[in-house]
C-alpha cells in the first residue's frame, strides 16, 4: 500500500522547502493549494507580502524535500503523485 502525505504536511513540506531556499523561518511563509482542470496543481505561497505561484513540478520538489528531511527517504527513488481526493483535499502518495 502506498505511502499517503496529507494535505496539511505538504503545506508543511513546501513552507520547508521555501524557507530553506529564502533563508528565513517556515513559519513566516503562508501556503494554499489548489487545483485547476486546465493547469493540474499549485501553490499559491506568500512569503512577506510578496505573492508566488508554484507550479506542479515546484510541488513535487518540495515534497522531494519532504521525504529526505522528514521521511528520511530516498528523495528520488520514491515516486510521487498528487491526488485530489473528494474527503482529503490534496494528497500525495508515494510508491
Amino acid at each position: 500500500m502506498a505511502q499517503i502525505i496529507n494535505e496539511q504536511d505538504i503545506i508543511n513540506a513546501i513552507c520547508l522547502s521555501q524557507a530553506y531556499h529564502k533563508k528565513i523561518q517556515p513559519d513566516e511563509i503562508i501556503v494554499e493549494l489548489m487545483y485547476d482542470d486546465e493547469t493540474g496543481f499549485g501553490a499559491d505561497v506568500e512569503i512577506a507580502g510578496q505573492a508566488e505561484i508554484l507550479d506542479t513540478p515546484a510541488m513535487i520538489g518540495a515534497l522531494r524535500v519532504w521525504i529526505k528531511d522528514v521521511l528520511h527517504g530516498d528523495p528520488f527513488s520514491t515516486g510521487i503523485e498528487l491526488v485530489l481526493d473528494d474527503e482529503e483535499g490534496i494528497i500525495a502518495k508515494l510508491s
